[in-house]
């Protein structure tokens, strides 16, 4: 709590070198924080509840209000950004508890008029912040005035976060403050998209000043306690709406009166724990705003076979025309579609099958054997064909068909280097999170000797940034040579990095199975014939052939 205080928000991996104990037990002590109250859990760490105390005694009473809704809106706010964007942030404590999501994106300009927002991003070195000028507002927390708007003209900015004091269906955003209105309307009018951040308090109450009709604004996000009467007009008005609830949050689309509007259910496999997860959710979301009739109910499974089960209770009582899972325990696969067959609701199953699911996914044998066969070729030659010590890091939980994954890629290494000598291959089951393979990697290049060179078989990307936080942490990378299976953001970053134990990865393309899986959840309620099972394409992605089919990452970078 004093290095959290400290730096208002923290990594687990910060905090495990500061305090030298494990990332397991570090995110078990954040767990427990969060249940307390202390802190709000963020992907790869947390941020201090206390983090706004550097706020104005007037902003931070007014961040407290409706505090929870606020971080649920926020968390989801920022995700709706990507590295490189110039964005807006108002002056409300809805966007202010933006801020800590904000430190993962790369190269963001963020133009605000709030000052103490202003003040907190640029604490840390990461963004381009711009302070627009005008007068002191609101005991000095923002600035308002003519100057703020002439700055504001001369600016394009991609998507404006705005949240109001008061929110009309027929008046849209209003403002309790005629000049703070004025300000917001330069906002809207230099921005590409609004985005409002309206908590269900606001609906039904009009203010002073309106400075955003319903036809400027692109998307809503809202918490769960809004009538559904408001998310129909808004629906009805062209408006996107995202209810961002305690374990589910739902996306509905404009209403079209030319189409059948479908309801998706999605359960994601673990969001706190897997880049490639959210990279699937957010293809998904994509597909459906293209589509335009789709509303998405979504949910995260956590890893975790219990919520896994009471995340297919929460979809069926959603009442949703089809449901998309993506779970990792194949043993609980069976009672998880069991409830949607009990529904009526059609199941397309990601990467782990499920009895009577379509399945979508990974060609299991064939992008282990790629992998393992690319390995092979770079230990020849690198390494003159010899190895000492080969280390397959697998999932037990997933399954016999992600087991095939483990099996391609041995056989592929075998096939190019002969038969391995006895005792010098070895399996670990580390569970399911990057921290338990990085534990059990540790002890067991911790008993290898310093010089023998170790080939490492990865069942996926979290188990292959474990296993390189093992390799880092004691020195050991430069006798280590890794292949991976997915290919994420962070696992394509680590490919381009000089010097490199990991080789490279077979790509999964985690971005594009949102596509596919919709097209798939259209045929299935149409009623047309789908193969039983649907597999994605793979390449061998390593140094020589990323900027090809990833050159977006390369500008990023």
């Amino acid at each position: 709590m004093k290095i959290m205080r400290q730096h208002s928000s923290a990594k687990v991996a910060d905090l495990a070198e500061a305090l030298g104990v494990s990332h397991v037990t570090i995110r078990s002590d954040l767990d427990i924080l969060e249940e307390e109250g202390y802190v709000e859990r963020i992907r790869g760490g947390a941020v201090l509840k206390e983090a706004y105390n550097f706020l104005s005694p007037t902003l931070a009473e007014r961040a407290q209000v409706n505090e929870t809704a606020k971080y649920r809106i926020a968390r989801r706010a920022a995700e709706m950004i990507t590295d490189g964007d110039s964005i807006l942030l108002d002056d409300s404590t809805t966007t202010i508890h933006m801020i800590p999501y904000l430190r993962d994106y790369r190269h963001l300009t963020i133009v605000t008029n709030g000052v103490e927002t202003a003040l907190s991003l640029a604490q840390e070195d990461v963004h381009t912040i711009i302070l627009l000028g005008g007068i002191m507002h609101n005991r000095g927390a923002s600035v308002i005035g003519a100057l703020g708007e002439r700055n504001l003209r001369d600016l394009y900015i991609k998507s404006a976060f705005l949240s109001c004091t008061g929110f009309s269906l027929t008046l849209g955003m209003t403002q309790n403050n005629l000049q703070v209105a004025q300000m917001k309307r330069q906002m809207v009018a230099s921005a590409d998209q609004v985005v409002a951040l309206v908590d269900a308090s606001k609906f039904g109450k009009t203010d002073l000043a309106a400075f955003a009709s319903i036809d400027q604004i692109a998307h809503v996000l809202t918490d769960q306690t809004v009538e559904q009467p408001v998310v129909h007009e808004l629906q009805r008005a062209g408006v996107s709406v995202t209810i961002c609830g305690e374990t589910t949050v739902s996306t509905f689309s404009p209403i079209r009166q030319s189409e059948g509007h479908l309801q998706i259910g999605f359960a994601n496999l673990g969001e706190d724990q897997s880049i490639f997860a959210l990279e699937v959710r957010h293809g998904l979301e994509e597909a459906a705003r293209r589509l335009g009739n789709v509303d998405l109910v979504m949910a995260d499974n956590r890893l975790d076979a219990e919520v896994a089960l009471k995340v297919a209770d929460q979809l069926v009582a959603e009442g949703v025309h089809l449901a998309i899972e993506y779970q990792i325990n194949e043993q609980v696969g069976g009672a998880v579609a069991s409830k949607f067959h009990a529904a009526n609701i059609p199941v397309i199953a990601v990467d782990i099958p499920m009895v009577g699911a379509t399945y979508f996914g990974v060609d299991n044998y064939r992008s282990g054997h790629m992998a393992g066969v690319a390995l092979a070729r770079w230990i020849m030659d690198h390494w003159g064909g010899q190895v000492d010590y080969v280390l397959v890091l697998q999932h037990m939980l997933a399954g016999s068909l992600p087991a095939a994954r483990i099996r391609g890629q041995v056989e592929g290494l075998q096939e190019q280097l002969g038969a391995l000598p006895s005792g010098t291959i070895s399996y670990i089951n580390g569970g399911t999170t990057a921290d338990s393979f990085e534990e059990q990697v540790t002890t067991v290049l911790n008993d290898l000797p310093a010089n023998y060179r170790v080939a490492i078989l990865s069942f996926n990307d979290n188990t292959t940034m474990g296993a390189l936080r093992a390799a880092y942490k004691l020195g050991r990378e430069n006798n280590l040579a890794i292949v991976s299976q997915g290919a994420d953001r962070q696992v394509r970053a680590e490919i381009r990095r000089k010097g490199s134990p990991l080789i490279g990865a077979t790509a999964f393309w985690p971005e594009r199975y949102g596509e596919q899986l919709m097209a798939i959840a259209q045929q299935v309620l149409r009623g047309e014939s789908v193969p039983p099972a649907v597999y994605v394409d793979h390449v061998f992605l390593d140094a020589r052939n990323i900027n090809q089919h990833y050159p977006q990452d390369g500008q990023a970078s």
